[in-house]
């Protein structure tokens, strides 16, 4: 079988773990355990085997790879999103201070590939038109995966992708927005259908199911059509017209959107743990965000215990750490406060329900058919994170029109001071402009997706919320401003090592240079209303 360069990557990071990676691809696949193709595709093990990689690395979540999912995610979005902070320099000019490093950021999109299309790949080749149920719930977990990658990178290969051409070319965001768009159309009508049919899921994907959902495809609907909505917002200043129909055929499907913390989508891995709990507790790598100290202290958030330990060098307070400012020794601030235990749990959520009412009380707010007014939502949303993350008083906070966020203080270092810039309260206000309840409903979706740093970049970048501090030192070299903040992040070496000719054909998409400086489609200068 002749490979193309992304794909026989794919299947060396896929087979590292257990084979190494060889040129003898098909040595490799050569069965010489005695096992029949036969036995092997029994209970369709020929395609579920392909479900749990996906599962597992949309974020990794491998033991003894967690320094894997550090690079993946840890120190790009969940940094540049306000949620944590680094205390260690990392050589002092990184991805912290805008100095994208292409040692780093290969694996966002490696991992993506080798794991999460890779599979998905096969699965669909394996599935599609004899059993689509597995080919629509690949389908799924694809655009899950994937369009985190468009999100950080822009073009990617997408439509393109298990070709045996020389080079890929790229798919323009817009046109992998449309396919996902489509894709998750083909998933939700087939699985709508076996419900229909008396055909629950449990039997067939309940024991291959690592989300939560025991292979109920109900759930898994509720979460395809929460995923379109997601989606449907992230385009809503680009095409305002194709985001209010995605996001009204996400609320008029049958099932609907995401309702109860029971609906949340999350991977509960029987064998894996949270990188998180790791790279914060044992490595002292991670530390609460000064954003997060200014916004849930500010606000006297009593979720704020359930998300964060409190500092041991300050005990029985919350101190986080500021983004892009000088480093000079770990220990400055690695006694600041790490992850709580909740976060650090097993249980890996991708997408709460709470961020499923937000998104509908921004489409209300934009005047969408959203099965609900703007100000229910909202508060909604408020009370499903408190119950997710058990904590109390959410009837009492939601009605709190005084406190705001607070400022900033580094104890050891004030030259790290800063003023809020967060400047909105919690309470609903009928009255103001439409502006300012955007930057309420953001900012709770914010507080309330922690620590999913991916969604939360994403928003920020969209909208320009929740407001965060500025990096003091920016070596950026003038490709990302300290105003705007990381747009992006450029391809990767791979990938203009091994296919040029695609990355020039994402380049060509991009309207703009191949630097994190460069807004995507999607992340428009327009007004947000």
């Amino acid at each position: 079988m002749k490979l193309n360069n992304i794909t026989k990557v794919a299947v060396c990071m896929s087979l590292l773990a257990t084979v190494g990676c060889t040129d003898n691809f098909e040595d490799i696949n050569t069965n010489n355990n005695g096992i029949t193709p036969e036995l092997f595709q029994q209970d369709f093990n020929h395609i579920k085997g392909g479900f749990a990689p996906i599962f597992n690395n949309i974020q990794t979540i491998t033991s003894q790879l967690e320094w894997q999912y550090q690079l993946q995610q840890g120190l790009n979005s969940d940094i540049w999103s306000g949620y944590m902070a680094t205390p260690t320099a990392f050589g002092g000019s990184n991805n912290t201070t805008y100095n994208l490093n292409d040692n780093w950021n290969g694996f966002i999109w490696s991992i993506a590939y080798s794991n999460v299309m890779y599979n998905a790949y096969n699965i669909e080749q394996l599935s599609k038109g004899k059993y689509d149920q597995f080919y629509a719930l690949a389908l799924i977990l694809k655009v899950e995966g994937m369009h985190r990658i468009t999100d950080t990178f822009g073009p990617i290969i997408y439509s393109k992708y298990g070709t045996t051409d020389a080079t890929i070319e790229y798919d323009s965001q817009q046109d992998v927005y449309n396919k996902m768009f489509t894709e998750l159309d083909i998933a939700v009508a087939e699985l709508t259908k076996r419900v229909d049919s008396g055909d629950d899921g449990t039997a067939s994907f309940g024991k291959t199911d690592l989300s939560g959902y025991g292979g109920k495809f109900e759930q898994w609907i509720k979460f395809a059509n929460t995923l379109r909505l997601r989606l449907a917002m992230r385009v809503v200043k680009v095409d305002p017209a194709l985001a209010k129909i995605q996001a009204e055929k996400a609320i008029a499907q049958k099932f609907g959107v995401m309702k109860t913390n029971a609906d949340l989508f999350q991977i509960k891995s029987p064998v894996n743990t949270n990188p998180i709990a790791t790279i914060s507790g044992s490595w002292l790598d991670i530390r609460m965000g000064a954003d997060m100290e200014s916004i849930l202290g500010g606000y006297n958030d009593p979720r704020i215990g359930t998300y964060f330990d409190t500092s041991t060098q300050f005990p029985g307070q919350y101190k986080g750490v500021r983004t892009g400012i000088e480093i000079t020794a770990k220990g400055d601030h690695q006694d600041f406060s790490g992850i709580g235990a909740v976060v650090r749990s097993k249980n890996i959520v991708l997408m709460t329900t709470a961020e499923a009412y937000f998104l509908r009380a921004e489409g209300a707010l934009r005047g969408w058919n959203m099965d609900g007014d703007a100000k229910s939502l909202y508060e909604l949303g408020i009370t499903t994170s408190f119950d997710q993350r058990g904590a109390s008083g959410a009837a009492v906070y939601i009605t709190d029109n005084v406190k705001l966020p607070k400022a900033y203080v580094d104890p050891n270092f004030p030259v790290n001071n800063y003023a809020p810039v967060n400047n909105v309260t919690i309470a609903w206000d009928a009255a103001a402009t439409n502006e300012v309840k955007l930057q309420k409903i953001i900012t709770q979706k914010w507080i309330a997706g922690f620590p999913e740093g991916q969604e939360a970049w994403s928003d920020y970048r969209r909208t320009g919320y929740p407001k965060l501090f500025p990096v003091i030192k920016n070596t950026s070299g003038g490709k990302i401003t300290t105003e705007f903040g990381v747009r992006r992040i450029n391809f990767v070496q791979s990938e203009i090592s091994l296919n040029k000719g695609g990355v020039d054909s994402g380049i060509a998409k991009l309207n703009g240079p191949d630097t994190g400086g460069t807004r995507l489609w999607w992340d428009t200068t327009a007004p947000n209303f």
